[in-house]
C-alpha cells in the first residue's frame, strides 16, 4: 500500500466522523479540519492515490505552466487538452494576476534556482503566489499559495502551504503536482528530493462528494504500491523540461471516481 493512500485516507476519515459541518462561499455545505499535514520523504516514495485515478499528466501540464512558462493565458492549457481553468477564465482568455503571472511579476522562480545553487543555506527561500495587491485582480484568490524550500545535506526540502484544499479533488491533483517540482528543481540545481510536507489550512469535503470518498474508503485494503517517477535525466536547465521528461512508471490504480467541481 501506497503511504499517500495510508495517510490520506486516514484524514479524509477524519473528516467524515469529526469535521465541522457548515457553509462557504460556493454554497455547497463542507465537512471540514484545521491544520492538516502529510510529509513525505521523496528518495523513498512518490505520493500519489492507487485507491482511485489521479490525472498525473494534467497536474504535469499545469505545473510547468505555472512555474516554467510562468503564463496566465488559459488557452496555452486548452490547446494542450487541459480544461481544468475553464471555469474561471476571463474575458481576456487569462485567469488575471495569479499563479503564474504573480511568479513572472517577481521574478520568483530565478530567484530560488538563483538562490539553491549559490546560497543554499539561505532562509528565506520561498515562492510565494498571495501578493495582496494582486488579488482581487483575480478571479479566484490561490489556493496552494506559499513553497519554501532548504537545503539539507545535499537534499532539497519543501513545505507547501495550501489555504484551502478541497480533500475529493484537489488535494490529491496538488500533493503530486508539488512533488514533481521538488524533484524538478532538485534535478536542475544539483540536489537529491528530500522531504515534501504539504500543509493544508482548512481542509474539506463538499457533502456532493461523501458517497465518492466512502467508495474510495473502501478501496483501502485493496491500494497498490506507489509507482516510480522517471524525469529525463538530460535535463538541467528547469526551463527544458517538458511533459514528455515527467512519467510515473508502473502506476496500478482503481478507476476514477466521478466528484463535481464547486465553484
Amino acid at each position: 500500500m501506497s503511504l499517500y493512500d495510508k495517510k490520506y485516507l486516514a484524514i479524509a476519515e477524519d473528516i467524515l466522523e469529526n469535521g465541522y459541518f457548515d457553509n462557504n462561499r460556493t454554497g455547497i455545505r463542507t465537512y471540514k479540519l484545521p491544520h492538516q499535514i502529510m510529509q513525505f520523504n521523496l528518495e523513498k516514495e512518490f505520493p500519489i492515490l492507487t485507491t482511485k485515478f489521479v490525472a498525473f499528466k494534467t497536474a504535469v501540464k499545469e505545473l510547468l505552466w505555472i512555474f516554467k512558462d510562468q503564463s496566465n493565458d488559459v488557452k496555452k492549457l486548452q490547446e494542450q487538452n487541459v480544461s481544468i481553468w475553464d471555469e474561471w477564465i476571463q474575458e481576456d482568455g487569462t485567469i488575471g494576476t495569479s499563479y503564474g503571472w504573480v511568479v513572472k511579476k517577481f521574478n520568483q522562480m530565478d530567484n530560488l534556482l538563483e538562490a539553491l545553487r549559490n546560497n543554499p543555506q539561505d532562509r528565506r527561500m520561498m515562492i510565494n503566489l498571495w501578493q495582496i495587491p494582486y488579488l482581487d485582480t483575480a478571479p479566484l484568490h490561490p489556493c496552494c499559495f506559499l513553497t519554501m524550500w532548504d537545503v539539507t545535506d545535499g537534499k532539497l526540502n519543501c513545505m507547501l502551504v495550501q489555504r484551502s484544499g478541497d480533500w475529493g479533488l484537489g488535494v490529491p491533483f496538488n500533493t503530486s503536482q508539488y512533488a514533481v517540482l521538488v524533484h524538478l528543481v532538485a534535478q536542475a540545481t544539483g540536489l537529491k528530493p528530500g522531504l515534501f510536507t504539504h500543509v493544508i489550512n482548512n481542509a474539506h469535503i463538499y457533502e456532493n462528494q461523501v458517497e465518492g470518498l466512502k467508495i474510495q474508503l473502501g478501496r483501502a485494503n485493496e491500494a497498490y504500491d506507489a509507482p516510480k517517477l522517471w524525469i529525463n535525466p538530460e535535463i538541467k536547465n528547469f526551463y527544458d523540461f517538458t511533459p514528455d521528461d515527467i512519467k510515473l512508471v508502473d502506476y496500478k490504480h482503481h478507476p476514477s471516481i466521478k466528484m463535481e467541481v464547486a465553484v
